[in-house]
């Protein structure tokens, strides 16, 4: 029997298919549960017969319809569900890759618990880290989990679910056409299954610049299908708190960005009026009051001046907020009986001057810091009447070698620090405990040094920093997972941040937590380069690869990222 069906549209894909392909063909739910159907859109190249031999090595495995271009990715989409024999579909572009056990894992959540979508999460080049997928949730809808922070179609469906209620992709030239689809399924779904853990999907950017969603495109044209999504959400939504509240993801991304820092600070001109007055009209025409009224402060105050048509408050606003920064502390760091690493720490936010961004009291009233937005036409005396409204903060930890993010379970707070008569700052504050035998997506942290990072959402503005090591004593090594291994918490040079840095498994002996101290030290490691580079070129080429076998458990390859 078929449980599943993988969709993939084709337009010229050339070698992406043989680089997609075997990663389709490896997956451990079992040949005879799933078939691959791959819809060539029309392709110029060699992708037919591409298509074609890989059929025949795969007959009844693999399935190809060729049909004539349709310029876009919805039409072969949808023939692909018409035509799938799978309970579930799961949709699957050419340039990228599953998992593979991803079908397994995923169709097992969906079928224990009758589920309409199934999440996986998605990593690669195209993704950054995202907190949707840092639990599994087994049960959940759009109006209780944050889906629509995920509007990718690379997804498992129901079959049933999608013909039962008409969702399909909108057909030809469409922009965000993933978004009007996967608009249309949330607001619909009654049962959502997010699996977080070990990534299902890797989203791939191609070196040859030809993913589709990077091709440029009309502000007229390309918020005229926003609207199209903004329509999906009001047509399958009652008016009030839950449609507002669903609107609220595509007006803060995808309309506030043209005015928003850093890209209303490159466009000048006609360029810029062109997308502020695009952008006006349709958060004037399309959005309910209740959506711009419902955001953070700065959040709100930039959807106000957009409606009242401040454009050069807007720009001016940007100046100013760009290089507002966060200013994070490391209060207290220890490890509990169970080996976990518990990091205090307290996350504010800095104006550009270096002092804190603030609240002051005016008659019972809150208003965001006047000294950034003094002379601001619109802007001055702006209210805050929920300072902690969708104020979050929490730790992740990097894995550079295979820029992986993890994200520790934290007990982190939003609250009002007091800075003197009438004035206060938001800050997030609390205790995240870092499990080394399961903070890998539930596996034992791998050999390397992992970086470990803040991230807060304050008064609307979001930012990430590194979290500093600081100067505070630093407990020892722990002994953990299974093989057993050691893991110990260090600093990084030169930006003095807190990192986890794990050994080879089975080395655990005291010489081996002498090494592993040792090679983690950034004075160290200096040191070791600095007596390799003065040694003669022979005994330097003898030297290195064991140099390079000391290391290898104490440094990840690889460039680190600023985000």
């Amino acid at each position: 029997m078929t449980e599943v069906s993988i969709v993939v549209p084709v337009y010229n894909a050339g070698p992406y298919i043989e680089r997609c392909a075997p990663s389709l063909l490896g997956q451990t739910l079992g040949r005879d549960a799933y078939e691959i159907v791959y819809v060539d859109d029309g392709s110029t190249d060699d992708s037919p017969a591409r298509l074609d031999a890989l059929a025949a090595r795969h007959p009844g495995h693999v399935r190809v319809v060729h049909q004539e271009n349709s310029g876009w990715p919805g039409k072969p989409r949808n023939v692909g569900v018409r035509l799938a024999r799978g309970a579930y579909v799961q949709f699957v572009d050419q340039d990228d890759e599953l998992a593979p056990d991803a079908l397994e894992r995923l169709h097992r959540l969906a079928v224990r618990n009758g589920s309409d979508i199934v999440l996986g999460r998605v990593t690669g080049t195209m993704a950054g880290p995202s907190n949707v997928f840092k639990r599994t949730v087994e049960r959940c809808t759009a109006a209780d989990a944050p889906l629509f922070e995920s509007l990718t179609p690379h997804k498992m469906f129901r079959r049933a679910f999608l013909l039962e209620h008409g969702i399909e992709f909108p057909e030809g030239r469409v922009r965000l056409e993933d978004q009007v689809f996967m608009a249309r399924a949330y607001v619909r779904a009654g049962t959502v299954s997010i699996l977080g853990g070990r990534p299902c999907y890797l989203w791939n950017r191609r070196e040859d610049g030809g993913n589709t969603s990077s091709r440029p495109t009309p502000p007229e044209t390309y918020y005229g299908h926003l609207r199209t999504v903004v329509e999906e959400i009001r047509a399958g939504t009652e008016p009030g708190p839950l449609q507002d509240h669903l609107l609220r993801r595509s007006y803060r991304v995808e309309l506030l960005r043209p005015v928003t820092e850093p890209r209303v600070l490159q466009r000048t001109g006609p360029a810029l009026e062109r997308y502020f007055t695009t952008v006006r009209d349709l958060a004037r025409t399309a959005y309910p009051p209740g959506v711009r009224d419902g955001f953070p402060a700065l959040t709100r105050l930039r959807a106000t001046l957009l409606e009242e048509g401040r454009l050069d408050s807007l720009v001016e606003l940007a100046r100013r907020t760009r290089h507002i920064r966060p200013h994070v502390t490391l209060d207290a760091v220890r490890r509990d009986r169970s080996g976990r690493l518990l990091l205090t720490t307290t996350t504010t936010l800095l104006r550009p001057d270096g002092e804190p961004l603030t609240l002051h009291e005016r008659y019972g009233r809150l208003l965001l810091d006047p000294d950034l937005l003094t002379g601001i036409e619109g802007a001055e005396h702006w209210d805050v009447p929920h300072p902690l409204a969708y104020a979050t903060g929490e730790l992740l930890v990097h894995d550079r070698a295979h820029d992986r993010w993890w994200f520790p379970d934290a007990d982190l707070t939003a609250g009002l620090r007091p800075l003197g008569p009438g004035r206060h700052q938001v800050v997030v504050s609390g205790t995240t405990a870092i499990d080394p035998a399961t903070l890998a997506d539930g596996d034992p942290v791998p050999p390397g040094t992992h970086l470990v990072w803040a991230s807060a959402q304050l008064l609307g503005i979001g930012r990430r920093a590194r979290l500093p090591a600081g100067s505070r004593p630093r407990p020892p090594a722990v002994r953990t997972g299974t093989p057993p291994r050691l893991v110990l918490a260090t600093r990084t040079a030169p930006h003095d941040q807190l990192a986890l840095t794990a050994g080879a498994p089975h080395r655990t002996s005291l010489p081996d937590h002498l090494l592993l101290r040792t090679t983690a030290s950034p004075r160290a490691r200096r040191t070791a380069r600095t007596v390799l580079d003065r040694l003669p070129p022979p005994v330097r080429a003898r030297a290195l690869p064991l140099a390079r076998r000391i290391t290898r458990t104490s440094a990840s390859p690889g460039t680190q990222r600023t985000p």
